[in-house]
């Protein structure tokens, strides 16, 4: 396979999140978080997160979103800005552009509008 950096996101356990919208749960509206952030409901509106975010399988995000890592396993509906990484698996989707220094789309994945690839000011 292949490594990539910045995925150690994909380890963390619920108890690594502060914050978690649980599948039962449906949210309109902003929300500004600084902590990691886990979304297996429905949300809609905007997010703005100052570390990681994680759309887990099932959840349903129709937001434009900003953060400094994503990882989409569901489905998102809006733009992405990840100032790391963006990383969508085999079960996510994109409908929307995405803006990161690094991009990973996995194979069977779903995605459907422009990638932009910026530098990372902070990286050397």
């Amino acid at each position: 396979m292949f490594d990539v950096k910045d995925t150690d996101f994909f380890d963390l356990e619920d108890e690594s999140f502060d914050t978690i919208v649980e599948n039962d749960i449906s949210f309109k509206g902003s929300i500004k978080i600084k902590k990691p952030f886990m979304i297996r409901g429905k949300v809609s509106g905007t997010i703005n997160s100052e570390s990681d975010l994680v759309i887990d399988t099932g959840a349903v995000v129709t937001a434009n979103i900003t953060a400094d890592r994503v990882l989409i396993r569901g489905s998102v509906n809006g733009d992405v800005v990840g100032s790391k990484l963006i990383f969508v698996t085999s079960s996510g989707s994109v409908d929307g552009d995405i803006t990161t220094a690094k991009v990973v789309l996995e194979p069977g994945c779903s995605f459907s509008g422009k990638c932009t690839m910026v530098k990372n000011e902070n990286e050397k």
